[in-house]
């Protein structure tokens, strides 16, 4: 959907500020794991950002729901989609849709276009319903092949 930035019923500058924000957490995101290496075991690699042990596989002996969601995005960021998607099906699915709405809002600022408009524009309901089965559905595969 193509709205010129001119006429967006939202406040130019609030717009192009919230896609260069996107755009440059993005940029941050990518440059801060590819520092980091995968976790060989398919999880852990945020132990490596500095962050604690899943408490929630340590309290119950199985994967969290998000458990693989930081080694994919770095397999992700390290070019290894196949490995992202073995890992955890759900981290490299949010990992490129975060990826692909930063490319949104950079091509957005670039076109001097809306890009709050066309996010408004987005079927909401029916990605949250996908959201949240594609999390469902990893947990299980992350429990299986624990």
């Amino acid at each position: 959907m193509r709205i010129p930035l001119r006429e967006s019923p939202y406040n130019a500058w609030a717009d192009r500020l919230v896609a260069l924000a996107l755009v440059v957490a993005a940029v941050a995101f990518v440059m801060w794991l590819s520092d980091v290496d995968p976790d060989p075991r398919g999880h852990g690699t945020h132990e490596k950002l500095g962050m604690e042990p899943c408490g929630w596989a340590r309290q119950w002996d199985m994967p969290c729901p998000t458990c693989g969601v930081t080694t994919a995005a770095t397999h992700l960021v390290h070019l290894q989609p196949v490995a992202a998607f073995a890992v955890q099906p759900f981290g490299a699915s949010l990992a490129l849709g975060g990826l692909w709405v930063a490319a949104v809002a950079l091509w957005s600022l670039l076109r001097g276009e809306s890009f709050l408009v066309r996010v408004a524009s987005w079927p909401y309901g029916t990605i949250l319903v996908i959201t949240v089965l594609l999390l469902l559905g990893s947990w299980g595969y992350r429990a299986a092949t624990w």
